[in-house]
């Protein structure tokens, strides 16, 4: 009787006690199988023609909320690596998979505005993580980005990219221009992923213009890391950094209530932007020339010392007892 008495605490805790917020990344990251939707022909014959003459580079914004609230996502679709001509007047198809989903479900039609975006209503979702596709429907390229429906307190780990993780900050053109893979700092990826084991939320805020998202979600899982909430700079030139990055992280401590204990980065607009987004100097790591400036907690060389005597000595998520 105590057996059964225990288990049902067990299941009772899991459902009700702060385990519940810990961060779902296995369900969107193993979705079951894919049905695209029918292959109709594109509504402007030069759209036939732009997809028949260059790659796909559309992506997504990933997007976070606090529980409770309505949901949106922003895909943006266009075509080449170097000319990003949009996609405009285009029919979307836009799916979902994630948290205590059995299946894709079927969010709705959209059709591209003159900048190539659409902006799909995800309605009101249950605690947890999801997956986003969408769809093209003139030639059935498709493209993913990630939803987290977060109650307020959420543990999370921020960390800038290039310089960051990366070894330069000129990484990102390298990258672009398809010169080289960027290389990423030794130990770089044990530290994130040792994060996501523990259960925090991961997020990447970085200066990197979204038209280099597909080349950057590309190279995570080469570096042996996830994408995970990758939100790029929203402005095509990546114009004032700090202020983007500042709004941002005001946005996901204040609006949807994340609570951030460390972040990462190594450029002054980082140290900025972190103080200005509220996040105390004894949180903020810095890498390279910047390392321990105005305050700033210094990460000298690599993260094999930090990893060794910070990250693995940090507890498991609060957010996930």
């Amino acid at each position: 009787m105590r057996y059964l008495l225990l288990t049902l605490w067990l299941v009772s805790f899991g459902l009700n006690g702060l385990s519940a917020d810990c961060p779902d990344y296995n369900t969107p990251s193993n979705p079951p199988a894919f049905t695209k939707p029918a292959k109709r022909n594109f509504r402007n014959f030069g759209n036939t023609i732009l997809s028949g003459l260059f790659v796909p580079y559309h992506m997504v914004f990933d997007s976070i909320v606090r529980s409770g609230s309505s949901a949106t996502i922003v895909g943006k679709f266009d075509y080449d690596a170097v000319l990003h001509k949009d996609l405009e007047g285009e029919y979307i198809h836009v799916y979902i998979y994630g948290t205590g989903l059995s299946g894709w479900n079927y969010v709705g039609r959209y059709t591209t505005n003159g900048d190539g975006k659409i902006t799909a209503n995800l309605g009101v979702r249950a605690t947890g993580d999801y997956i986003v596709r969408m769809v093209v429907e003139g030639d059935l390229s498709s493209t993913d980005g990630y939803l987290t429906v977060a109650d307020p307190g959420r543990q999370t780990v921020l960390f800038d990219v290039d310089g960051t993780l990366t070894t330069n900050d000129f990484e990102a053109i390298a990258d672009y221009t398809g010169i080289k893979i960027a290389d990423a700092y030794y130990y770089a990826p044990e530290t994130v992923n040792a994060y996501r084991n523990k259960g925090y939320q991961i997020v990447y805020l970085t200066g990197r213009p979204y038209w280099n998202t597909k080349d950057t979600r590309e190279w995570f899982p080469l570096k042996g890391m996830k994408s995970w909430h990758y939100h790029p700079h929203s402005d095509a030139l990546g114009a004032n950094v700090q202020g983007y990055k500042t709004d941002y992280i005001s946005y996901l401590r204040n609006t949807v209530g994340l609570d951030i204990i460390r972040a990462y980065g190594n450029a002054t607009t980082d140290i900025g932007a972190y103080a200005a987004g509220g996040i105390p100097k004894a949180d903020t790591w810095i890498i390279g020339e910047h390392a321990g400036k105005e305050g700033t907690q210094a990460i000298t060389g690599n993260y094999s010392l930090h990893y060794n005597t910070v990250v693995a000595s940090t507890p498991q998520s609060a957010s996930c007892y």
